[in-house]
């Protein structure tokens, strides 16, 4: 990991990058793959399949005995630390449910707020070299609980055209609808337009690369709406001598190994802490079978120390991390002064790994700085608030001469009629 002693604040922008490439760079091949997929439909999905994943295949769902064979497939051991997850994640998303919310502003003017479900939701989950079908119950399992009417979920094929076991059973488990290996770009412009096959969602969930992140952008160009822009992981922790190295870099090469362009980074009040973190880190590196990926990873990421703790926390929100693990001695001001993150892990035994499986916060998160302006997924992300009034005779009479005034000094006289008519017709 790259290292910085206490960086001037003009040189931050460069400590604030992501290692990831432009979206100018990815946006051509991204409208080339939905112009196509909007016009030919699967034999694009098909053709795309091909040429990205190598894989010659024909679009369609997943047939009930496939997924029946995947669930004999799965250990008892890994069916139970699943199914104990998914009892950790409903207990809490379905603690977010609120009442609907109801006042009467002005006499006999009565307002009141309700939420329905989003009707189709697209699920996206990512493949390649680690099935995430974390990422599955994290987002399934909401929608389920929103009331969703439709949850059609994608995910790219492995080498045999073939989607992993664990994906089809958690799906099942979950309730998802229809399932389909399909993966990339061809994925999300086939939620996007629908095609003979994979229906059109309104919104599409789940994480991906760059080129997916892109295509969900450029998705709601066509009036579907997304979570949000997710792309490659990453984790920022701040630690003093408090903190065990160990743990410190473990939690590092957790984020690390999910891929090449990960990035991880370590805020420390210790220069000493630092040079421990990386002696583990180098040991713990050898260890990983994924540590080609992890070690590219590291090439991106860095070690900054601050000699203050207000100096350390305005870096903190100035870059707006994904996963923020805080394992320092004074931890209130850190967390009372957090402004930017997505999910926040306190203390020594709070790995990140903890939310990424089984405590039950939700793992799906913004990246690359979108912390400052996004939530990550949660059980209102698969809702939509809509508001009703009823105004009585009283009500309108109580607002209505408001209503004309500021329709007239706005221009509107079609809207101070509507409601000079309902006065009119009172006054009779």
């Amino acid at each position: 990991m790259n290292r910085y002693l206490q960086p001037k604040k003009e040189d931050w922008d460069v400590l604030l990058k992501r290692p990831t490439a432009t979206y100018a760079a990815i946006e051509p091949l991204v409208f080339e793959v939905f112009d196509r997929v909007q016009k030919e439909g699967d034999v694009a999905v098909n053709a795309y399949t091909q040429k990205f994943d190598k894989i010659s295949t024909k679009v369609k769902a997943i047939a009930p005995t496939d997924i029946l064979a995947a669930e004999a497939n799965i250990s008892e051991a890994l069916k139970t630390a699943i199914k104990l997850a998914k009892e950790n994640i409903v207990c809490f998303h379905k603690a977010q449910k609120t009442a609907p919310v109801k006042v009467e502003t002005q006499p006999g003017v009565h307002c009141w707020q309700e939420k329905r479900p989003i009707e189709k939701v697209g699920l996206y989950i990512p493949g390649g070299s680690a099935p995430l079908f974390s990422t599955l119950l994290m987002l399934a399992i909401p929608a389920k609980l929103a009331g969703c009417r439709e949850i059609v979920l994608c995910t790219p094929p492995d080498a045999a055209g073939k989607i992993p076991d664990v994906i089809l059973y958690t799906a099942s488990l979950c309730g998802v609808d229809q399932i389909f290996a399909v993966g990339g770009i061809q994925a999300i412009a086939a939620m996007t337009f629908g095609t003979e096959t994979i229906p059109g969602v309104y919104k599409i969930f789940g994480p991906g690369n760059q080129f997916v992140t892109v295509a969900k952008q450029v998705a709601t160009r066509y009036q579907v709406a997304i979570d949000m822009p997710a792309g490659p992981s990453e984790l920022l922790i701040v630690a003093d001598d408090s903190a065990n190295p160990e743990f410190i870099a473990s939690d590092l090469l957790s984020q690390a190994e999910h891929g090449p362009d990960s990035q991880v980074l370590l805020v420390s009040l210790s220069e000493g802490l630092m040079e421990k973190v990386q002696l583990a880190i180098d040991v713990q590196l050898q260890a990983l079978p994924r540590k080609d990926i992890a070690a590219q990873a590291l090439a991106n990421s860095k070690m900054i120390y601050f000699s203050s703790d207000a100096e350390a926390i305005t870096f903190i929100n100035a870059y707006g991390p994904e996963h923020y693990i805080v394992c320092v001695k004074n931890e209130d001001k850190y967390l009372t002064q957090l402004v930017n993150a997505g999910s926040v892990f306190i203390g020594n035994y709070t790995p990140e790994s903890a939310g990424d499986y089984a405590s039950g916060t939700n793992h799906t998160l913004p990246t690359n700085g979108y912390s400052k302006q996004y939530s990550g997924v949660n059980l209102d992300s698969f809702l939509k608030a809509i508001t009703f009034q009823k105004i009585d005779e009283k009500g309108i009479q109580k607002i209505g001469p408001a209503i004309e005034l500021m329709a007239a000094a706005e221009g509107l006289e079609a809207h101070k009629n509507a409601v000079s008519l309902r006065l009119n017709s009172l006054k009779k």
